[in-house]
């Protein structure tokens, strides 16, 4: 499958390198063949810990295929910045949706779900299921 019909994911974390290496990983982890498109939006501009609404704007805009974009933050003002760019509504591409799930074990569902040709919704659910993933 081409990824001009896969949701998108948006990897938003306080640190550029982070972000990063989350999206590494979790891109890494899908498998083969075609993945579905992943940005990283971590940090601020200048390259400082925070997180930026510009760069999160930029990474939707680049993951944005029509299919819908599943965005995955780390911590508190990352939530609170992705849903006020919701709010706004234009800075954002249309069907952009904040996903409730832990950020690694979120990511790495989210990508597979996405990479596998799953809806928006269904890679919401898979990324929001990793809630449960026990390690003990």
């Amino acid at each position: 499958m081409s990824d001009d019909k896969l949701v998108g994911i948006v990897l938003v974390s306080h640190s550029g390198a982070v972000a990063e290496s989350v999206a590494a990983l979790a891109t890494g982890l899908a498998g083969g063949g075609s993945t579905a498109p992943v940005a990283a939006a971590g940090g601020t501009e200048d390259g400082g810990l925070g997180t930026s609404s510009e760069l999160i704007a930029q990474a939707a805009a680049k993951v944005d295929r029509g299919a819908g974009i599943a965005i995955l933050t780390d911590l508190g003002s990352a939530v609170l910045t992705v849903k006020a760019l919701i709010a706004e509504g234009d800075e954002l591409p249309e069907g952009a949706r904040l996903v409730d799930a832990p950020f690694v074990e979120g990511a790495v569902a989210a990508v597979v779900a996405a990479s596998a040709g799953a809806d928006v919704d269904a890679v919401e659910a898979a990324a929001a299921e990793a809630y449960s993933y026990r390690k003990a």
